[in-house]
């Protein structure tokens, strides 16, 4: 074991970046057989990709959003169309997505500028995170002439790989899609009872 002294705690942080420190093991070990954790994919941003500034998640994500789009366009020779509009369901009027980009008829793009970690877990998975699958089914859901969803990921602090996409068919999903049409009428259903019932 070595020892290693700091003058101040701004250094002492700087020398933690990129290491398994007794804070983060939890974050790092893995039952065998199991996906790795948050934490593998933070160690490898922090060896790879340059620091957050601090900007707020959703003002990045608005600032970036146009040079995520201009890219994909540029790359796929697709036009885009980026007006802020809102699709609405006609199952129940209370079900809308809002796309970030829509491809003529069958086509949407739906971009995510995340933390350098979740950005490199996605590339290196190839899967949508968790936190945004419904939202991916939810275009489908919507949408009944969506064939396909492209789910574009931006980093510019990733320079290696600071752009890619996933491309989610609905043939691909079908059984999901249909699943969770079910439960969001049933769930407004019951919302609207429990409204009804508040109300009068």
């Amino acid at each position: 074991m070595k020892t290693q002294k700091f003058q101040n705690r701004e250094e002492w942080l700087q020398a933690r970046t990129g290491k398994i420190t007794g804070t983060i093991l939890k974050d790092i070990i893995t039952l065998r057989g199991t996906a790795p954790k948050k934490g593998f994919y933070q160690l490898i941003a922090d060896r790879v990709a340059l620091p957050a500034d601090g900007e707020n998640a959703m003002d990045r994500g608005v600032r970036l959003e146009p040079e995520a789009i201009e890219r994909f366009m540029k790359q796929e020779k697709k036009k885009v169309d980026t007006s802020l509009m809102m699709w609405i369901s006609e199952e129940n009027e209370s079900m809308a997505i809002s796309p970030d980009g829509v491809i003529g008829e069958t086509g949407a793009v739906e971009v995510k500028c995340l933390n350098s970690a979740s950005h490199i877990e996605a590339w290196l998975t190839q899967k949508i995170p968790t936190e945004h699958y419904f939202q991916s089914l939810q275009y489908f859901i919507i949408n009944p002439k969506l064939k396909w969803l492209y789910f574009v990921f931006y980093d510019p602090r990733v320079p290696a790989k600071d752009f890619f996409f996933i491309t989610l068919e609905r043939k691909d999903l079908e059984v999901e899609i249909e699943k969770y049409l079910i439960q969001e009428l049933a769930i407004l259903k019951e919302i609207e009872k429990i409204v009804l019932e508040l109300t009068f």
